[in-house]
C-alpha cells in the first residue's frame, strides 16, 4: 500500500491536472501494450499498434523505449518529468535535459529486474545522441499509438475532471480526495492507494499533490519513486467505451437503433445540459421535467453511447462521451 501523507498546507495545494498528460499517456500505453491483460476496450487498439510497430521499417528505434517500459514493476522516473503537464514538447525537452546522475540512478534500478539493451549504457552516461534517439522514438510511437485516439483520451479525462470538479465544489479538497475511491481511500489526512505493488509512504511536506487523470493508467494508480521530485499521483479514468469500436459490429448496430430514438428537442437539451456534467435531478430542474422523465431521457442517451453515467451515493452524474460531444458540436 502507498500512503500519501498530507499536512493542512498540502490539502490547500492539491489540484487536478488541467488536461490529459501526453507523456504519461505515452509511457503508460507502452505498459498496457506489452502486458498480458486483455481489456476488451483496448483490444483493437493493441492489435493496431502492434501491427504498426511490426511493419515499421525502422522498428529497431523502439527497442530501448520498450525496454525502459516493462509491463510490470518499476520504470524510470525521468521518463515522466513534471514539465510534461505543459505538453509533449516540454516533456520531451525535459527528458533530453535529464542530468547524467539521475539517468544512471534510474537505469541502475531498472537493470536490477530487467535485461536492458547495450544502448542503455550510453543512455546512463547521458550521451546526447542517445537521448535524442530516445525522444525521437517517443515522438514516432506517439504518432502511432496515442495521437490518432487523442480526442477520445481527452474526452475521457475531461469527463473525469467534471466529476472531480463537482466533488471539489461539494466537499472542498477533502471531498475531491474522498471521490477517488474505490482505488484509493482518504481518511485522517492520509490518502491510501490500495493494491499498490510495494509498501511505502510519501510525505508531501507542504508541496501539495498533482492528481493526473489518465486513460492508459491500469487499475492501480502510479506515483514516482523519488520522493524529492514534485509529488504526482496518476490514476485511471473510465475509458468511456474504449478507443476504436469495430465497424459493423453488433454493438454498432445496437447503437444505430438507439440513435434512432434520439429525435426530439428535449433530448437535445439533455445532451447540452450534460456538456459540463449534470445530475439527473439537475436535468429535471433545468428542463422543468419530472425526475422520471429525466432518467428516461438520460437512459436513452446512455444506451446510444452519447452519455456515461457515474453513481456517487444518491446521485448519478452524466457526462458526454466523445460521440456525444461530436453530436453536440454538430
Amino acid at each position: 500500500m502507498l500512503k500519501v501523507i498530507f499536512s493542512r498546507e498540502d490539502i490547500l495545494r492539491t489540484r487536478v491536472a488541467p488536461a490529459a498528460d501526453p507523456v504519461w499517456e505515452l509511457v503508460l500505453s507502452l505498459h498496457l501494450l506489452q502486458g498480458r491483460g486483455r481489456d476488451p476496450l483496448l483490444t483493437e487498439w493493441r492489435r493496431t499498434v502492434a501491427s504498426g510497430l511490426r511493419t515499421d521499417t525502422t522498428a529497431e528505434r523502439y527497442r530501448l523505449l520498450l525496454a525502459l517500459n516493462p509491463p510490470r514493476g518499476y520504470f524510470p522516473d525521468f521518463l515522466t518529468p513534471y514539465a510534461s503537464k505543459e505538453g509533449l514538447d516540454a516533456g520531451l525537452e525535459a527528458i533530453r535535459g535529464t542530468p547524467a546522475d539521475l539517468l544512471r540512478r534510474d537505469l541502475t534500478r531498472l537493470a536490477e529486474e530487467n535485461a536492458l539493451p547495450a544502448s542503455a549504457s550510453a543512455l546512463a552516461r547521458g550521451e546526447p545522441e542517445v537521448l535524442s534517439h530516445l525522444t525521437d522514438a517517443m515522438v514516432r510511437y506517439q504518432s502511432l499509438a496515442v495521437t490518432p485516439y487523442w480526442s477520445r483520451i481527452q474526452a475521457a479525462v475531461e469527463a473525469d475532471r467534471a466529476r472531480r470538479a463537482r466533488a471539489m465544489l461539494d466537499g472542498g479538497t477533502e471531498g475531491l480526495l474522498a471521490s477517488l475511491r474505490p482505488n484509493m481511500r482518504w481518511a485522517d489526512g492520509v490518502l491510501e492507494v490500495l493494491d499498490y505493488p510495494d509498501s511505502r509512504e510519501l510525505h508531501l511536506d507542504g508541496r501539495g499533490l498533482l492528481l493526473v487523470p489518465s486513460f492508459f493508467c491500469a487499475r492501480t494508480p502510479v506515483a514516482l519513486l523519488d520522493p524529492s521530485l514534485p509529488p504526482v499521483l496518476v490514476y485511471p479514468v473510465d475509458r468511456l467505451g474504449g478507443l476504436m469500436p469495430e465497424p459493423g459490429s453488433d454493438a454498432d448496430a445496437a447503437q444505430r437503433e438507439a440513435l434512432a430514438a434520439l429525435l426530439g428537442r428535449t433530448r437535445a437539451a439533455v445532451l447540452e445540459a450534460a456538456d459540463e456534467g449534470c445530475t439527473t435531478g439537475e436535468v429535471a430542474r433545468r428542463l422543468r421535467i419530472s425526475a422520471a422523465a429525466a432518467s428516461q431521457h438520460t437512459t436513452v442517451l446512455r444506451n446510444a453511447g452519447l452519455l456515461v453515467s457515474h453513481r456517487d451515493r444518491n446521485t448519478v452524474l452524466h457526462t458526454l462521451t466523445p460521440l456525444g460531444r461530436a453530436v453536440l458540436d454538430a
